[in-house]
C-alpha cells in the first residue's frame, strides 16, 4: 500500500474522532529552541544537529566540506513507486533515459521485453486503484488458515473503522459548507471563523468544528480535508471493497510470474496527480540542488529510473518482484521502496527478487512501514527476514522516521520501530519536495525517510563508485549519530525506549559521517590488477 496513505488516515481519524466526542554523542546536543522558519522546515532533513540542533543527516554540510573539487559518476536509482512526473520542471534534467531504446517506434530495440521503455516502466498500466492484500485473501474461499483469520479480524476493523471515518469526513464536509454559506465564499481564514457571531445553534457548532479543524490542520484545510475524504472514500470503495476487481483494467493474472511483459512504458500513469508519491519520492533523492525553485535533492549526480508498480491500495508481489528486477537490469545501483503491507501471499518472488538484486551489487533502501507497531513481531511486507531473525540478503536498508524536533520526540509519532528490523531512523516528517504537474508539497511517512537514505546511499556510490552495495550498507548503518537518549515509542508518551531498543543501530543517518567514512574505505581497497 502506498504508505503515506495510513499516515494521512490514522492522523486525522483521531483528530476527527475528537471532534464529535564516526558517531556523535548526542548528549552535547541542543534542541533547538522556537518553531522552525518556512525556509528550515523546507530543508530541514539538508541541516545539522550540532550546527542547527536539528536532527538532520547534514548534507548541506557534506557539499559545503567535503565535495569541493570531487569528481563524481552518475549513479542510476530505481524509483519503485506509483509513478514519477518525468515532465516535472526540478526533475527533468535527472530522468533516466533508456539509451538502448529509440523513442516512440514501437519496437523492443533492446529486447529486454518491454515495448519503448525510454523512461522505466508501468507494471500498472492504465489501473489505479486496488484492493488492500487482507481484501483479496477473503475473495477467496475460506480454508481455514492462520491467514484467512488474521485478514478477516483485520479486514473487519478496518472496514467499522472507516465507516466511521465517512460519518465524521460527512460531518465535517456539512460543517465546512455551512460557514462558506454564512461568509460567502469558499476560502475563509481562522479569524473570520472567530469572528462569527450568530444565535443559530447549526452555524454556532459548525464554528466550533470549523475552529479545531484549522487550528488543527493550518490554512490548507481544505486540501487537508479533500485528501481525507479521498482517503477515506477510496478505502471504502476500493481498497476494501470485496466487488472491485482493479486487476481487471490490466489483463494481467497476478498469480503468474512467467508472463512478464504486460503495461505500458507512460510511467507516471494515466493521470499525473496519480504518480504524486513516487514523484515526491524522486525529489527527496533528486530534485536538482541550488536553483532556486521547490526543494533540493539529496544526491548530484544520478539518474532516476521509475518504475510504476505500487497502486492506491496493495501492490501485488508480482509487479514488486518484477519491477526491482527491471531495475536491476537497467543499472539501478540504488532502488528505493516507500511501499509495504501485511499480507504477502507470493513473498518468495520479492525475497528472489531482493536476492537477485543482492548478486548485481545494488542496494535495496524500504521504509519500515506508518503503523506505529514492533514488525520484530507483527509482519511488514517486503523484508529481509522470513523468520524476522535471521536475513537472507545483506543489501537490504529498512528505515524509520524521524521528526524534526530534537529530544524525546525525535521519533515520528507513525514510524513502525524493530530492534531487530529497522536498521536506522531518518527524516520523515514534513519534507518538503516535488509534486506533479511542477508542484510542490509538505509529505510524511516512513515513505520520506527511505528515499532521505537512498539518496545517501546514490551519494555514496556516486563519489566512491569502487565500494559495493554491502560496503555502502555498513557505512550508513556504521556512520550515524547515536542517540542515548530515551525518545517516545509509537507516538505513546508512557513508553519510552532508547533508539537502540527500538532499532538494530540505535542511530540517525548522517550523510557526513556517513561521506568521511567512504572515502576512508575507499582509499583501503586496492584495484583491480588489470590483465594484458
Amino acid at each position: 500500500m502506498n504508505v503515506i496513505k495510513s499516515i494521512c488516515f490514522s492522523l486525522l481519524l483521531g483528530l476527527f474522532f475528537s471532534l464529535s466526542g564516526v558517531a556523535q554523542n548526542s548528549a552535547s546536543f541542543t534542541a533547538k529552541k522556537g518553531t522552525l522558519t518556512d525556509d528550515q522546515l523546507k530543508r530541514w532533513s539538508h541541516l545539522d544537529l550540532v550546527k542547527d540542533s536539528i536532527p538532520g543527516m547534514s548534507v548541506d554540510r557534506v557539499y559545503a566540506e567535503l565535495l569541493k573539487n570531487k569528481k563524481s559518476k552518475k549513479v542510476i536509482v530505481g524509483i519503485v513507486d506509483s509513478g514519477v512526473d518525468v515532465d516535472h520542471e526540478d526533475l527533468k534534467s535527472v530522468i533516466w533515459t533508456n539509451p538502448k531504446e529509440i523513442a516512440g517506434n514501437g519496437i523492443d530495440d533492446d529486447k529486454n521485453g518491454y515495448i519503448d521503455d525510454i523512461h522505466g516502466w508501468n507494471f500498472l498500466g492504465d489501473s489505479g486503484k486496488e484492493n488492500l492484500e487482507m481484501t483479496r485473501i477473503l475473495k477467496k474461499a475460506d480454508d481455514g488458515s492462520e491467514a484467512y483469520k488474521g485478514a478477516k479480524a483485520e479486514y473487519d476493523k478496518m472496514l467499522e473503522e472507516n465507516m466511521q471515518g465517512k460519518q465524521q469526513v460527512d460531518f465535517i464536509f456539512k460543517a465546512n459548507q455551512t460557514i462558506k454559506d454564512f461568509l460567502k465564499k469558499d476560502n475563509y481564514t481562522l479569524e473570520e471563523v472567530k469572528a462569527i457571531v450568530s444565535t443559530d445553534p447549526n452555524i454556532t457548532k459548525s464554528k466550533q468544528v470549523m475552529t479545531s479543524i484549522i487550528t488543527q490542520t493550518g490554512p490548507d484545510f481544505n486540501d487537508a480535508l479533500n485528501d481525507y475524504k479521498d482517503q477515506v472514500y477510496d478505502m471504502i470503495n476500493f481498497n476494501l471493497n470485496k466487488d472491485f476487481d482493479g486487476r481487471k483494467v490490466l489483463g494481467d493474472n497476478a498469480d503468474d510470474l512467467t508472463v512478464k511483459s504486460y503495461g505500458n512504458n507512460t510511467v507516471y500513469g494515466p493521470d499525473k496527480k496519480d504518480a504524486l508519491h513516487g514523484t515526491h519520492v524522486a525529489g527527496i533523492i533528486a530534485q536538482m540542488r541550488n536553483n532556486n525553485i521547490g526543494g533540493d535533492g539529496i544526491a548530484d549526480n544520478v539518474a532516476i529510473m521509475a518504475v510504476r508498480a505500487v497502486p492506491n491500495g496493495d501492490e501485488y508481489d508480482k509487479d514488486i518482484a518484477l519491477a526491482i528486477r527491471y531495475a536491476v537490469d537497467n543499472g539501478a545501483k540504488v532502488i528505493n521502496g516507500s511501499f509495504g503491507k501485511n499480507y504477502s501471499p507470493n513473498k518468495q518472488w520479492v525475497y528472489d527478487a531482493i536476492k537477485y538484486a543482492e548478486s548485481k551489487d545494488v542496494l535495496f533502501v524500504h521504509a519500515a512501514g506508518n503503523d506505529a507497531k514492533d514488525i520484530d513481531v507483527e509482519n511488514n511486507f517486503p523484508n529481509d527476514s522470513d523468520d524476522k531473525k535471521t536475513e537472507f540478503a545483506d543489501n537490504v536498508i529498512t528505515v524509520g522516521a524521524l521528526n524534526y524536533e530534537f529530544g524525546e520526540a525525535i521519533v515520528a509519532p507513525f514510524s513502525n520501530y524493530g530492534k531487530m528490523n529497522v536498521d536506522v531512523f531518518a527524516p520523515g516528517m514534513q519534507i518538503y519536495a516535488s509534486t506533479p504537474n511542477n508542484t510542490y508539497r509538505y509529505e510524511q511517512g516512513t515513505s520520506m525517510a527511505s528515499p532521505n537514505v537512498a539518496g545517501v546511499a546514490a551519494l555514496v556510490r556516486s563519489y566512491y563508485p569502487n565500494l559495493t552495495a554491502k560496503q555502502v550498507k555498513y557505512i550508513i548503518l556504521n556512520s550515524g549519530t547515536s542517540i542515548p537518549n530515551e525518545v517516545i515509542v509509537g507516538g505513546n508518551p508512557s513508553d519510552k525506549r532508547k533508539l537502540d531498543a527500538i532499532s538494530k543501530t540505535g542511530k540517525i543517518v548522517n550523510a557526513y559521517n556517513a561521506m568521511a567514512m567512504a572515502e576512508q574505505m575507499s582509499k583501503k581497497i586496492k584495484p583491480k590488477k588489470v590483465k594484458g
